[in-house]
């Protein structure tokens, strides 16, 4: 299938969107959800979306990206402004081959402590006591 295919409604964040499945939220505003990655590479790991369904950034509209990227930069702040962390990453991938597992597009916010390797993307799901205690900390810095 090409990087632009058809939208699967069923994929997991559009079930979330529906409130189908849970998350822990960190943000939302009419057009975006932010929510903590239940497999966090990093303390802090949280994912971005737009609540248009778009499969990537090939398919998003203009302000649709344009509303993702802002509320990703206030976010990674917020992160930065919480958790202290040496360094941060923000990424986004388009298409299986690029390292797209989730076809509906997202920014990760990645935070990078010093000393301190990287989980493994999808590897170990977190618990969700864990990851309230860390949203509550970014959300009290937006």
């Amino acid at each position: 299938m090409s990087i632009t295919g058809n939208y699967d409604t069923d994929n997991i964040f559009a079930k979330i969107l529906r409130g189908e499945m849970p998350c822990v939220k960190v943000f939302e505003s009419d057009h975006i959800l932010a929510f903590m990655d239940v497999f966090p590479q990093s303390e802090g790991h949280t994912l971005v979306i737009p609540k248009s369904p778009c499969r990537n950034i090939l398919d998003a509209g203009a302000k649709d990206l344009g509303r993702l990227i802002g509320t990703t930069q206030t976010l990674a702040r917020a992160i930065h402004s919480a958790l202290k962390p040496d360094g941060i990453v923000v990424t986004q991938f388009n298409g299986a081959p690029a390292g797209q597992t989730v076809f509906h597009l997202h920014f990760h916010i990645i935070p990078r402590y010093d000393g301190k390797a990287l989980g493994a993307h999808g590897g170990h799901m977190a618990d969700p006591d864990d990851l309230k205690a860390v949203a509550d900390r970014i959300i009290a810095a937006l």
